[in-house]
């Protein structure tokens, strides 16, 4: 296996969710597991599609209650291609299945490079012999639209006849995640099939709910010499079928080609799904022309984005590169749709948009910023209805939802399933309010990274003012503190959502919620100063927002509560006299505890009265911001932060965080490596692995994890490298990191394409590329430096 090609051998049916993940294809538009062809889905196999942004709402009994939820929906599986064999004048053999056939030599290639999926095995009978069949798919990154499976049959011994059965199948329900089974499953109705001659099937439903038409057409053709024996049409009443009996002899490839195309009601420039997938794949070339168009628009796509890392960790890297491009791909941009924390790879979290973005958008921001912008839309096109959502629970501004759909409403569940007890519990994640932090933070990112002052000043702003506004009006002064203070949220932990036996959810002073709601109010009131007279005053009316306010705001900037004790953060204010959990023990009994919310509540206990983190909560500030900067934030709220309280506070946690979450060991391994720490490389190692290994026991087959994936990539462009867009320049502060001492990637800085960036033996290499630019600026701790187009600067670093 090289750097670009990923294998798996043999066949285990146990692992086969967990691989489907790991070779699902895609293109930001739609993405289709990797299951095998001829396999319905089941308890072994499960072959999804899913249209990005394509949801559907349900309603569940659930412990008693009815219950909605709003799913990314299953679509009509397109990959459906089965086949079984005869010796000439014999009878049909059963259909072919891995787990009833004698498989040889199976095995699958994923090929990053070219993004196909290429599985090869021989299939063994004593009634038929000995058939080699190999099958290369691909999901078009340059049409979205198309997706196509070649599949190549060799008889290697003896003569007979093949049928192959191409199908569209419409009998799908959303069946990826076994906790969910209790729940409404079908969101695919009005099934209805056709054809046209000679080769075309063709398949249209819709969502139960929400009412998308979702429309398939299939061309199935056969390259053999001499031609097919027959060939029929076959549509039934939830399935498109073309049934092909094709000659086998010996040494004679039969090569079936399936090409497919796939519209939604949601697209752009159609009035007909339906015609639209029939014109769209009858006019669509072979599968080598295919394959070619569809490899270029891949070479395009690694020139502006590949990264070059040596040994394991580079190979990983480039791996997670692969799923992040294509699901958040250049196609996003035309869409309305937002980061589905498990990607569009498994129903995991329903298909849901969460805060995600935060370890994804930065990474965009410098290869293709017009995705981050996209994605931002997704959040200002449901600006109104978290203005709306803030309104009803007495606030003002906009109450972002900690779970996003369709339409910007919450859609966190309100009742969850803990497996280890099977008992359903109240789910109080919607109180984690600091998702609208996470927005802010993106959009100024964002416009600080391209220099899009226009999206900055409109609806950037709106945003960013709406948000700080909702801070604004949640903080509450208290007296004996003499500080304002927010009460009844969550944190990033998730574990705690109450203290020990309180009559009502939430927890006061979440230290990481404070902080970044003070940076959002103190970015707000920077633009504001900066917008030209002209500007504010349209912004103030767009909003209608009154001058007044801001005074308030500049004061609960500068005064919100961070509780400390001990010489530490406190994660919120009362965790000091949380009890302590005797770590080794609950180790010791269940091996591993990364679930131990679940753990507890089994037990008939709550992570409530424990010191227990599931992932990084305080530590996340050091996450989002370089140590100089979160020690000005502190500065500026009037608490000193030095070198020696935040080292405390980094052991602190460290020792009571179970790693619950992909995205823990991502951040761990970040905050370690700035504090120079030699066991940092062992968090940055799990998070790598966190999905190929699926270390969080199953869950991987229900959808990688793509924060943690595009978090890693960011680890390296801008956690190692400290680099930042600020102030129209490119602030840099290295971190060293043994085990990751050498690295490449290109980046897009505002108008300047394909800056290059290498770190090797001790020194920092930027290349500028030649163009009519203005030079770049270039800050270090100790320095600073202008790189004009077409020169090279390289930087002696101080640790080397």
């Amino acid at each position: 296996m090289s750097h670009w090609t990923w294998e798996w051998t043999g066949y285990d049916p146990a692992a086969e969710r967990l691989r489907e993940s790991l070779c699902t294809l895609g293109n930001g538009y739609f993405a289709t597991r990797g299951a095998v062809p001829e396999c319905r889905a089941g308890l072994v196999h499960y072959p999804g599609t899913y249209a990005a942004g394509c949801y559907n709402r349900l309603e569940s009994a659930v412990a008693g209650r009815q219950v909605v939820n709003e799913d990314l929906v299953n679509l009509p599986n397109w990959l459906l291609l089965r086949f079984r064999v005869r010796r000439a004048e014999g009878e049909w053999g059963p259909w072919f299945s891995p787990d009833t056939h004698v498989l040889v030599d199976h095995r699958h290639t994923l090929d990053l490079r070219r993004a196909t999926l290429t599985r090869t095995f021989r299939h063994r009978s004593d009634d038929t012999g000995v058939l080699g069949v190999e099958q290369t798919r691909l999901v078009h990154m340059g049409d979205p639209h198309l997706a196509a499976l070649r599949t190549v049959f060799t008889a290697e011994d003896r003569p007979g006849e093949i049928e192959i059965e191409s199908c569209l199948d419409g009998e799908v329900i959303n069946g990826n995640v076994h906790r969910y089974r209790a729940l409404n499953r079908r969101h695919v109705t009005h099934v209805r099939t056709g054809e046209k001659e000679p080769d075309t099937v063709w398949l249209s439903c819709r969502t139960s709910t929400s009412d998308i038409a979702v429309a398939l057409a299939a061309r199935t053709t056969v390259a053999v010499d001499g031609a097919a024996a027959s060939s029929v049409l076959g549509p039934a009443r939830h399935r498109a079928v073309h049934r092909l009996v094709v000659p086998l002899v010996p040494g004679r490839p039969v090569t079936v080609e399936k090409t497919v195309a796939l519209h939604t009601s949601r697209d752009r420039a159609i009035s007909d799904p339906i015609g639209e997938a029939v014109d769209r794949v009858s006019t669509a070339p072979g599968f080598t022309a295919l394959l070619g168009s569809h490899a270029a628009a891949w070479e395009r796509l690694w020139r502006n984005a590949d990264i070059q890392v040596p040994g394991e960790a580079g190979r990983i890297l480039r791996f997670h590169l692969f799923h992040v491009l294509q699901t958040l791909s250049p196609h996003t941009s035309d869409l309305d749709v937002g980061v589905p924390a498990r990607g569009l790879h498994g129903e995991a979290y329903r298909g849901h948009v969460f805060w995600d973005e935060l370890f994804v958008v930065p990474y965009l921001n410098l290869h293709v910023p017009e995705v981050s912008r996209a994605l931002l839309d997704y959040r200002y096109r449901r600006l109104p209805r978290a203005c709306r959502a803030a309104a009803a629970s007495g606030r003002a501004g906009a109450m972002y939802p900690w779970q996003s759909g369709s339409d910007g409403r919450e859609e966190a569940q309100e009742w969850h399933l803990n497996p280890h007890s099977g008992r359903w519990l109240p789910d109080h994640s919607r109180l984690q309010h600091h998702v609208g932090s996470a927005i802010a933070y993106n959009v100024w990112q964002y416009c600080e990274a391209s220099g899009d002052t226009e999206y900055l000043h409109t609806k950037g702003a709106e945003m960013l003012l709406q948000i700080a506004r909702f801070w604004a009006s949640l903080a509450a002064f208290d007296p004996v503190t003499d500080r304002y203070r927010i009460r009844g949220v969550m944190g990033p932990d998730e574990y705690h959502d109450a203290y020990p036996d309180a009559g009502r959810p939430g927890l006061d002073d979440n230290a990481y919620t404070n902080v970044t709601a003070a940076w959002v109010l103190a970015r707000a009131l920077d633009l504001l100063r900066r917008l030209p007279a002209w500007r504010r005053e349209q912004l103030f009316q767009r909003v209608g927002l009154d001058p007044g306010e801001l005074p308030r705001w500049e004061e609960v900037s500068r005064r919100l509560r961070v509780p400390f004790h001990r010489g530490v953060i406190s994660q919120f204010e009362g965790y000091d006299s949380l009890a302590e959990l005797d770590w080794e023990a609950y180790r010791a009994r269940y091996g591993t505890i990364r679930r131990l919310d679940r753990i507890l509540e089994a037990e008939g206990d709550t992570v409530n009265r424990y010191k227990a983190s599931k992932q990084a909560d305080v530590l996340m500030l050091g996450y989002l911001f370089s140590p100089a900067e979160l020690r000005d934030l502190f500065r500026r709220l009037g608490y000193r932060l030095d070198d020696d309280v935040w080292c405390r506070t980094v052991d602190y946690y460290l020792q009571r965080t179970s790693h619950g979450s992909t995205l823990s060991e991502l951040v761990h391994g970040l905050i370690l490596a700035r504090a120079r720490r030699a066991d940092a490389w062992s968090y940055v190692r799990e998070a790598l692995e966190a999905d190929i290994a699926d270390i969080q026991g199953g869950t991987t087959g229900e959808g990688i994890h793509l924060g943690a994936m595009a978090g890693t990539l960011g680890l390296v462009q801008q956690g190692l490298t400290g680099l930042v867009p600020r102030e129209d320049a490119l602030w840099l502060d290295p971190v060293p990191l043994p085990a990751l001492s050498e690295y490449g990637f290109s980046l897009r800085y505002r108008s300047h394409w394909g800056i290059g960036v290498r770190r090797r033996s001790g020194q920092l290499e930027l290349c500028v590329p030649d163009s009519e630019e203005t030079p770049i600026r270039v800050v270090l701790a100790d320095r600073a430096v202008t790189i004009t187009p077409g020169e090279t600067c390289t930087l002696v670093l101080p640790d080397a």
